[in-house]
């Protein structure tokens, strides 16, 4: 699509074709524009922590808290005693934090104080036999809801590195989350309460607000996107605001791991003349993801995207602001496995001062960042508010299973694609292809060698993955015959297996 008929299709065009735009957002995101909110952005933890804890402070109804982790130090004590101390005041108080972002973060005791206090505590997917691979669905939301009337939707977990080590030096993590009052809390109370549901009882009705009963405090209008395993309403909005983004597209994401359909789209952008800029961490929490996201630079560089590399602590954004007038704030990460594996949370913000703060924001942040070209680096600064992008340069050459299921992913590709010869392979990719390579030939070594290495193991999962299907398969078909002797004394037909129960094909 060239940078014209971008400009025909902008909602700013006309009311009908701005109609028609919000439709597309709503089915895209699965997620309804909700106007009448006012808006708040809040950078890393330095102001993120201290607007939680007053607003947790000043709760006299409820307290939802969800977090992919929460650290038993000093930070996430001080957020439990604040909990803790709601709960025993009448406050209900309740959490949900993830079992896998959490193994070895906080300990049994930590939990086991703030439930003897009176705080509802629930633990999101952990092991079951029966599920062998249910680890990979994880609950990476970030956010918190007070009252009904206040919601924080963020990137942030809750843990010292995010408020850095002052005494050692240790600048804080960098990270970006957003507080909101008014009609839209509502939709992220909701979001709370389909996730506690899929945990035990679901929340009493009349504790859910309702947000046509919420006043409106604003003129901003928003979407709470919030995503569930296979729904891809993430990615598809993402995929559209890449399409219809007409100037400026401003990414910043923590484990970028680009896939096929989303770098065709920003790719396809930049070479329409968009001003795509991508800026992703120089260090990492995930040594290994930082090769496999270089990796898929080139094909960005190529087409005119702008990669940069954040120069300080962790950069653990995920943050997205295009045209000055459009902006994200959440957990999804530009990876697949936010986007179809985890249950995300995010909110897209309509608004134009909202969308130059961000703007501000994400140039400062350039200014400690260095850029990646073909062929070499450079530092980033100055860099020029909406300069287009560069032509192709010609002639150059601790996280959770989940995120390390992401890398594995990117190296099948990878392997997939030099076997098969379906794409082009770029230099940098041939470290994983050697390293890929290396584990194969490994393998084969042990095979030949020590073959009850691999026996062992072999016969151990093929055991676990036969039981568990024989479990699943038993547990279906009780609950269906179950289903079937309910459905026929509800009917007045015979509950003991007569004729009118039999199945299909029986004679």
């Amino acid at each position: 699509m060239k940078r014209a008929e971008r400009q025909q299709f902008s909602p700013e065009t006309s009311p009908a074709l701005r109609l028609l735009a919000e439709q597309a957002f709503s089915r895209a995101a699965g997620a309804p524009h909700v106007p009448g909110n006012s808006v708040r952005l809040l950078r890393d933890a330095r102001e993120n922590y201290p607007a939680w804890l007053d607003t947790m402070h000043s709760a006299r109804k409820s307290i939802h808290f969800e977090n992919y982790i929460v650290y038993d130090d000093e930070v996430g004590r001080r957020f439990a005693d604040v909990m803790a101390a709601k709960a025993r005041e009448g406050v209900r108080v309740r959490i949900v934090y993830d079992w896998l972002g959490n193994l070895g973060k906080a300990s049994r005791r930590f939990w086991r104080n703030l439930r003897e206090a009176g705080v509802e505590v629930r633990c999101f997917n952990p092991p079951r036999l029966d599920r062998p691979f249910g680890w990979m669905n994880r609950d990476h939301r970030k956010m918190i809801a007070v009252d009904g009337h206040t919601g924080f939707v963020t990137g942030l977990c809750v843990g010292s590195m995010w408020a850095g080590y002052p005494e050692r030096s240790i600048e804080p993590w960098r990270d970006t989350g957003i507080m909101i009052t008014g009609p839209a809390v509502a939709d992220i109370e909701h979001a709370f309460a389909d996730i506690w549901a899929t945990m035990g009882d679901p929340l009493p009705e009349d504790e859910l607000p309702d947000r046509s009963a919420i006043h409106p405090v604003g003129n901003v209008t928003l979407r709470v996107v919030a995503s569930a395993p296979y729904t891809t309403g993430l990615f598809r909005l993402d995929q559209l605001i890449s399409s219809v983004a007409r100037e400026t597209l401003w990414l910043t994401d923590a484990y970028f791991v680009g896939v096929s359909p989303y770098v065709q789209a920003l790719a396809a952008a930049a070479r329409d003349g968009v001003d795509v800029r991508l800026l992703v961490p120089g260090t990492t929490d995930i040594p290994f993801l930082r090769a496999i996201s270089r990796a898929g630079y080139p094909p960005l560089l190529e087409a005119g995207v702008r990669i940069f590399e954040w120069n300080g602590q962790m950069l653990h954004a995920k943050t997205a602001v295009a045209d000055g007038r459009w902006a994200r704030i959440g957990s999804t990460n530009l990876n697949i496995s936010s986007w179809l594996g985890n249950y995300e949370l995010d909110v897209a913000v309509e608004d134009e001062s909202f969308a130059r703060d961000m703007e501000e924001m994400y140039m400062e942040d350039l200014s400690r960042s260095t850029e990646i070209v073909l062929g070499r680096h450079r530092t980033a600064c100055p860099v020029s508010k909406r300069s287009r992008p560069r032509r192709p340069v010609m002639g150059g050459s601790k996280g959770s299973m989940s995120r390390a299921g992401v890398g594995v992913m990117r190296v099948g590709n990878v392997v997939g694609a030099a076997i098969t010869n379906r794409r082009t392979l770029e230099p940098a990719e041939t470290k994983l292809m050697f390293g890929a390579g290396a584990v194969l030939l490994a393998l084969a070594v042990t095979a030949v060698l020590w073959p009850q290495w691999l026996a062992a193991p072999f016969v151990l999962i093929s055991t676990w993955l036969a039981l568990t299907l024989f479990l699943r398969a038993f547990r279906i078909l009780m609950e269906h015959r179950r289903s079937r002797r309910g459905d026929g004394r509800t009917s007045g037909a015979p509950a003991d297996g007569g004729e009118n129960c039999r199945e299909p094909g029986h004679r």
